[in-house]
């Protein structure tokens, strides 16, 4: 584990474990790198390098006033990777992390630094309904989100995972207490105002033209029951843009997909990094 500092000065923290092949795995919003704990244990277990880091603002990465936006998350982790050196790198991302993933890799992604990537729930192309995106999310539902975060925010942080974030609230669903409770303590733990600032981020940022830039084989990977990031919206249009995207839907799946079904993610993902 340790930090970097970046060139406005907001102090990055990750960790990294083990040696091979790395995985960098960037986590959704308003979480931290420990969302992907067991998913670094799998794979640590296979023989790989897997890295998770806090985006700025998030977890124990400092608080982030300002440049909470999705071009500053790329650059951040484009300094990750050249302080640690990483080259033919898989980056995974889940949700705003698999934005983050299409950012970093549009803009960063060359010159063998990057060999694969995966999203998990991921918001691209772009999550707002508008006169170019007619079935997008409508912009009531994240002012819905903003008001949750600046209000009452640990009881927002509280009901999210509870209902519709894991799948919950359906028929049926066998609600974990651990898991409900491990999401509220790394939302709680990150900054109010840069979690604020990356609703309009994750809910905003047309990632369009990055999915069409990029070369590397990239699986998208989606809940159909995914009641956060619908995926009509999302994995069904970003997989047409991409130049090499492989699209897996997951039946009756919610949007915490990695975190309700690990034992299915885990082996896709796997099978995906050794092909």
């Amino acid at each position: 584990m340790g930090t970097i500092t970046v060139k406005d000065g907001t102090e990055i923290f990750y960790k990294d474990w083990g040696t091979g092949q790395p995985i960098v795995f960037h986590h959704g919003w308003p979480l931290s790198a420990d969302d992907w704990d067991e998913q670094m244990m799998f794979f640590l277990g296979k023989g790989f390098r897997v890295i998770a880091y806090d985006r700025r603002g998030h977890g124990r990465s400092s608080p982030s006033p300002t440049n909470n936006d999705m071009d500053t998350y790329a650059d951040d982790c484009a300094a990750l990777v050249k302080h640690l050196d990483l080259k033919a790198a898989i980056h995974v991302g889940h949700s705003t992390g698999g934005g983050e993933v299409i950012r970093y890799v549009a803009k960063h992604g060359g010159g063998g630094v990057v060999s694969k990537a995966a999203t998990l729930s991921a918001i691209p192309p772009v999550m707002v309904k508008s006169e170019k995106n007619p079935d997008g999310v409508p912009m009531e539902v994240f002012d819905g989100i903003r008001a949750g975060v600046a209000g009452n925010r640990a009881q927002f942080y509280t009901d999210l995972p509870a209902g519709p974030f894991y799948g919950y609230n359906r028929d049926g669903a066998k609600a974990s207490e651990g898991t409900k409770k491990n999401w509220w303590r790394q939302a709680m733990l990150g900054d109010m105002k840069a979690q604020y600032d990356c609703v309009k981020t994750f809910s905003e940022t047309d990632f369009t033209e990055d999915l069409k830039k990029i070369d590397v084989p990239v699986l998208v990977m989606h809940g159909e029951d995914d009641q956060i990031v619908p995926i009509g919206n999302s994995a069904l249009k970003a997989v047409k843009l991409l130049k090499n995207g492989t699209l897996k839907v997951y039946p009756g799946l919610p949007h915490g997909i990695f975190a309700t079904n690990p034992d299915v993610i885990n082996a896709d993902l796997l099978a995906f990094f050794k092909s």
